[in-house]
């Protein structure tokens, strides 16, 4: 008698398909908005990134997108181009690039307003519904990350399908 491996679970019943199929929707629909202000998704990440707190080093960028700074930096170095923001070294450590706003991205914020308000209208949600399956997002973001951290990889399928987490490598 042969033993079967489990199949795997249909696609669209797997979460990990469903947040990417979410995000792939929500990018989307926020791309004709994010043409008209000259924006490619990731660059509007960065730019949210700034305007909660100005003048950042491309490593902290980095880290609040969860982002390697070499992926960052060619997407910076276009945000300068288009004006919206300013590259300069650190005066106190030369190996650190500071981003920092110019005016023309300051002033962009205003006009990005219509994304959250284009999302709300499209989901057919209230504030507080979308609010919630936010945090709900973030707390299982986080969750996952801390368990990849802890563990040094990701989790792994046990025998009876339950999820148990690999064993730290050697270090």
């Amino acid at each position: 008698m042969t033993e079967h491996a489990p199949s795997p679970q249909q696609l669209e019943d797997q979460l990990c398909y469903g947040l990417y199929s979410a995000s792939m929707a929500i990018q989307r629909l926020y791309r004709p908005l994010l043409d008209e202000l000259g924006l490619t998704y990731p660059q509007y990440l960065v730019m949210n990134v700034l305007w909660r707190e100005d003048a950042q080093t491309v490593g902290t960028i980095a880290r609040h997108l969860a982002l390697e700074s070499s992926t960052l930096t060619p997407l910076l170095k276009r945000l300068e181009t288009a004006r919206l923001v300013k590259r300069l070294r650190n005066p106190d450590n030369e190996r650190q690039v500071i981003i920092s706003l110019t005016s023309q991205g300051t002033k962009l914020q205003t006009q990005a307003v219509c994304l959250n308000a284009g999302l709300l209208k499209a989901s057919g949600r209230t504030p507080s519904e979308l609010d919630a399956l936010n945090q709900q997002i973030r707390h299982l973001r986080d969750t996952l990350y801390e368990q990849i951290g802890r563990w040094g990889t990701a989790v792994e399928p046990a025998e009876d399908g339950a999820v148990v987490a690999d064993q730290p490598a050697a270090r």
